[in-house]
């Protein structure tokens, strides 16, 4: 008989993702175990396949978990009474207030690759184009000249804004000198005044 969803099922299983995500994140994904995990988690490893049957599973699920909740967080922050900069502003303050706690799971985003099943890679490809899609839809709005076919710069000029995001955790550390809304500023002024180089 299959065992029944505890009524805490969804408690637990985000604590158990965020256990992963560190032991992913400290150990490496192939030196890291389930028996690991499920120790650092104070769970038994038969629990621990009970909510994810395999590594690959919770690998993907912790990027899969991270992606959506970045992706929801930059639906709710979406106003149209705002001007264009400023809606860019949020949105790059949207995600680094998301990544805010979450170096493990990016790690995990940024090197679990090979761990991931053709399948997984296209779903979570599928999430990453839609949270790129809030910013292009924005400086598109912005700047129309950058998304013609015969300079195609709207794409290179998103993810160039996402690679100052992405990389944040690197170096940046909270009650430093410079904060997060002081980085989404700057962010935003740098690819709003790059983009005038690149007409």
């Amino acid at each position: 008989m299959a065992r029944t969803r505890a009524e805490d099922f969804e408690e637990k299983q985000h604590s158990l993702l965020l256990t992963a995500a560190h032991v992913f994140a400290t150990q490496g994904m192939e030196k890291a175990s389930m028996s690991q995990i499920a120790a650092e988690a104070g769970v038994s490893k038969s629990l621990l396949y009970h909510y994810y049957p395999s590594k690959g599973a919770l690998i993907f699920a912790i990027i899969k978990t991270h992606l959506e909740e970045v992706d929801a967080a930059l639906d709710q922050a979406g106003d149209e009474t705002l001007s264009p900069r400023d809606r860019l502003e949020r949105l790059v303050m949207t995600v680094l207030d998301a990544y805010k706690g979450a170096d493990d799971q990016h790690k995990v985003q940024l090197n679990a690759g090979p761990a991931l099943s053709d399948e997984q890679k296209r779903e979570v490809t599928a999430i990453e184009r839609r949270i790129v899609g809030h910013f292009s839809k924005v400086i598109s709005r912005m700047h129309p000249h950058l998304d013609t076919p015969e300079r195609p710069l709207l794409m290179p000029v998103t993810m160039s804004l996402f690679g100052m995001m992405n990389w944040v955790y690197m170096w940046f550390r909270e009650g430093g000198k410079i904060s997060r809304e002081d980085y989404a500023s700057i962010a935003t002024t740098l690819i709003l005044e790059g983009i005038k180089g690149v007409r």
